[in-house]
């Protein structure tokens, strides 16, 4: 694997070469991410409307999938790693970090620039659906992991965990067809027009570019990453699985996030407030359900029991945006609060991994 073999590579460099390289690596591989990412969704999303495949459909399958393939290469690339040994704490932390971060920072990011108007519908169906989807994460890191044969000490997302899950996509996604079908009214807002001429050549360049640009970033995020986390762990004497996870769920979690940072801005300053609400709320479903269910799937994701604290603190910012949102309008109040909430959350992983916290 890619990561071995970089690792195997410089492992004989100074010190300070080595850090070089793994800040390199990580940059690089968000770069790559965010930039192939693009690729991806736009030849896939002309493939399927040449196809004759419903706009809208394109857009709550193909594009919402496309938001979330940042975190599914990284947390693919980490439970490949760990086939090797020790735990998934970057595939987790990454996925649980993202999730915060697309609440907290994202969508608190987008309310301060113009309030968000929340559909009565969207508390009726999307935001059940969310808490429903995070709260079966919850259960399965917290209760099944416990008897994990890959790890006994360890939290852990099953294979058999990872299954249901993507069985849980797969139900998601077919709901979303059927709710697009019965309202074709929406059908030309999903996708933009500005793509639809690209060539059938171009459009197939773009998808195979995409998905190898997305591989290759997450495998170097992931170099980069665990290489940071273990050599600051080792030199400042700390606990390797609080600086993995400490990586995961901050540098690595915003720079998978930058596509929904950057899609919810501009919406928000657009005007589009239905579409910053909508994008956050459809990717972190996708992040619980496909990242999580296929890295699980590949390998059992194990993890330390610091994990127990993030994973609450997902459930607890997603029951705070629901409340939130059933006054029928985000405000830049809620905004502010959801921005403090993230530094405040900062705070805390820092001080944890510097002082050893388990929880």
């Amino acid at each position: 694997m890619l990561v071995d073999l970089f690792n195997g590579w410089i492992k004989d460099l100074h010190v300070g070469i080595q850090i070089a390289l793994f800040v390199i690596g990580l940059a690089a591989g968000v770069f790559f991410l965010v930039k192939f990412c693009d690729l991806f969704v736009d030849g896939a999303g002309v493939i399927a409307q040449k196809l004759k495949v419903s706009p809208l459909i394109i857009g709550l399958t193909i594009v919402a999938m496309g938001t979330s393939l940042p975190e599914l290469a990284v947390s693919v690339s980490d439970s490949v790693t760990a086939l090797n040994g020790g735990n998934a704490n970057v595939a987790i932390g990454n996925v649980v970090g993202s999730n915060i971060c697309n609440i907290l920072l994202v969508l608190g990011f987008s309310v301060v620039f113009t309030p968000i108007a929340v559909k009565k519908s969207v508390n009726r169906r999307e935001m059940p659906i969310l808490l429903g989807v995070t709260a079966i994460t919850v259960l399965f890191v917290c209760l099944f992991g416990l008897h994990s044969a890959a790890a006994v000490d360890d939290l852990a997302i099953t294979r058999w965990e990872g299954i249901i899950l993507v069985v849980g996509i797969a139900i998601y996604i077919s709901y979303l067809v059927i709710v697009a079908k019965s309202r074709p009214e929406q059908l030309d807002a999903a996708v933009e027009d500005s793509v639809a001429d690209m060539p059938w050549w171009k459009a197939v360049l773009f998808v195979l570019l995409g998905a190898a640009g997305i591989i290759l970033g997450g495998q170097f995020v992931v170099f980069g990453a665990k290489g940071l986390a273990l050599r600051g762990a080792s030199a400042l004497k700390l606990d390797a699985d609080l600086s993995e996870a400490l990586v995961g769920l901050t540098i690595v979690a915003v720079g998978t996030s930058l596509p929904e940072l950057v899609t919810s801005t501009v919406a928000a300053k657009k005007g589009q407030n239905e579409l910053a609400l909508g994008n956050v709320i459809g990717s972190n479903i996708f992040n619980s359900l496909f990242v999580l269910g296929i890295s699980a799937v590949v390998n059992p994701l194990t993890t330390g029991s610091q994990v127990l604290v993030d994973v609450f603190v997902m459930l607890a910012v997603t029951i705070m945006l629901f409340v939130f949102s059933l006054g029928g309008t985000l405000k830049r109040s809620h905004g502010i609060v959801l921005l403090s909430c993230y530094f405040v959350y900062l705070a805390y992983l820092v001080l944890r991994t510097v002082l050893g916290w388990s929880f």
